[in-house]
């Protein structure tokens, strides 16, 4: 059974998320809070699975919640889909940086909310479709977000380069086996071990080192 946390100011979508999300048979939602510290605290208190975040609440933005549970400094930290109506760059990129494992508009409807918690359980990224290859064009190495690229503690074999690709087009792992003919462990085991050797944590931060560093243009 996936545990779910809603973080939302709003009731009705609270309440709507949660009829959702708790008719599903492995989904079961164990709180829903209405503002950013009350989502702080319940998280850490709960431990749920996964944490489905808005952006803008009171206390304590939703981008702050996601850095406060799943950002670079948390040991161990947990995993959050934010959840918003505000489609801006801005918002996508440090709500990935702070750890976010997934971005849905609230529009995007029931079978992506479920699908984006189910990913993020499995530890797949889902970001909405409408914004995913604008997302990942921003992180290549000829934009506004070009940095340093510190470069692999080892050389990428020719199957993790084409893994690592497959990722960076926004693929999960069920459709990168389908089209590189790999089973689901080792699509996991490549990503696993291209992650130790980038020094990444996740796949959004491994799809975001193959389009700066050029892997994927």
């Amino acid at each position: 059974m996936i545990r779910v946390l809603i973080a939302d100011d709003q009731e009705m979508v609270r309440m709507g998320f949660r009829m959702i999300l708790d008719a599903q048979d492995d989904i079961e939602v164990v709180a829903d809070v209405a503002d950013g510290v009350s989502a702080v605290s319940k998280a850490r208190e709960l431990r749920p699975d996964v944490c489905l975040l808005d952006i803008r609440m009171p206390g304590l933005d939703g981008l702050e919640v996601a850095r406060q549970l799943a950002g670079p400094d948390v040991t161990d930290p947990l995993k959050v889909v934010v959840v918003t109506t505000f489609d801006l760059d801005e918002y996508v990129h440090t709500a990935l940086r702070n750890g976010a494992s997934g971005f849905l508009l609230k529009d995007a409807g029931p079978a992506l909310l479920i699908e984006a918690v189910r990913a993020a359980d499995r530890g797949d990224a889902l970001v909405s479709p409408q914004i995913t290859v604008r997302l990942l064009k921003h992180f290549d190495g000829s934009g506004s977000a070009k940095r340093q690229v510190k470069p692999p503690s080892e050389p990428l074999t020719a199957r993790e380069l084409d893994v690592v690709k497959a990722a960076a087009r926004g693929l999960t792992n069920t459709e990168i086996g389908a089209e590189l003919f790999m089973s689901l462990s080792t699509v996991k085991t490549h990503l696993a071990s291209v992650q130790s050797k980038i020094g990444a944590r996740n796949r959004v931060e491994t799809a975001a080192w193959a389009w700066r560093s050029g892997v994927v243009s």
